[in-house]
């Protein structure tokens, strides 16, 4: 996992990329936020180690949330982007 952006953690993200959601993968970079496409689920790993099922997250949402993994499994939202 790497946080490449060298800024602390109260400030805006400057570089995205796109996520696929895996239940194998990890995410190349920890993000600061994801944004929602897509409405659905999101099933997710955070980076203290929970995993956690986030219903109905609103298409066109930012959610403030850094994660290790999006989950395959339990994801029905699509068109993630993570912002770090």
């Amino acid at each position: 996992m790497i946080d490449r952006s060298g800024q602390g953690s109260g400030e805006p993200a400057v570089f995205a990329f796109p996520i696929s959601p895996s239940d194998v993968s990890y995410l190349p970079y920890l993000p600061r936020a994801i944004y929602v496409g897509a409405s659905g689920n999101l099933a997710v790993l955070t980076a203290g180690g929970d995993i956690v099922i986030l219903a109905a997250a609103v298409a066109g949402s930012i959610l403030p949330i850094r994660v290790v993994k999006v989950f395959a499994t339990g994801t029905t939202a699509s068109s993630l982007v993570g912002f770090y």
